[in-house]
């Protein structure tokens, strides 16, 4: 099995463009983005993919974005991080947490192919195996959900994604949220108070 690198070029669309993005932001990390935290942590929490001036420019996960300032400050408040916000070469350390995305490289419009998702779920794969028992993951958005699920290896059709909704799997636990983007905050989709009430059912669980 390889394993994951941050030279990897395994989608030509992604690794095409990432090049123009480095030439265009020189000082941008613009390349797959590698988790962040204990590879062996209970709670994992999957993403969908690097945002511009966000991971794809710190080379963190969801670290210098509109998203990563609602996350760590909800880690933060939950226990799973030592600051409430995340700055790109800060000392922040993550409590007993991981955080990864299904598709570790920015896509064009923020928006990856299933192939891309598809080629990507073998690194998600790697890292979901490393869990320890009584995990808890938690999948921000329907992609990462699927994603999740296809890591797993389990049928699609018998885990349906919905906001806080809970799957019980043979080692630990699923719980969805939809994505902390600045457009579901701003349209109310999802609310501080809904977001957290995931990571406070996350910290029941653990």
């Amino acid at each position: 099995m390889p394993s994951f690198s941050t030279n990897c070029k395994r989608c030509p669309r992604l690794a095409k463009f990432l090049k123009q993005v480095k030439l265009a932001h020189p000082d941008y990390f613009s390349k797959p983005v590698p988790a962040f935290g204990d590879s062996h942590a209970q709670l994992c929490i999957v993403g969908l993919a690097p945002g511009l001036h966000g991971a794809n420019a710190t080379g963190r996960p969801f670290t210098g974005d509109h998203a990563g300032i609602i996350l760590y400050e909800t880690l933060y408040k939950y226990g799973f991080s030592s600051k409430k916000d995340s700055q790109k070469d800060d000392d922040l350390r993550l409590i007993n947490c991981r955080i990864t995305n299904a598709v570790k490289c920015l896509p064009p419009q923020n928006k990856p192919i299933g192939a891309e998702i598809n080629t990507c779920n073998l690194w998600l794969q790697q890292e979901l195996k490393l869990l320890p028992k009584n995990f808890v993951i938690v999948a921000l958005g329907a992609i990462a959900h699927k994603a999740v699920i296809k890591a797993l290896d389990l049928k699609q059709s018998d885990y349906k994604f919905s906001h806080c909704a809970e799957h019980t799997l043979t080692n630990g636990n699923l719980i969805d949220s939809y994505h902390c983007s600045r457009y579901n905050t701003q349209t109310k989709r999802l609310t501080q108070a809904m977001f957290e009430d995931v990571f406070k059912r996350a910290q029941q669980l653990l």
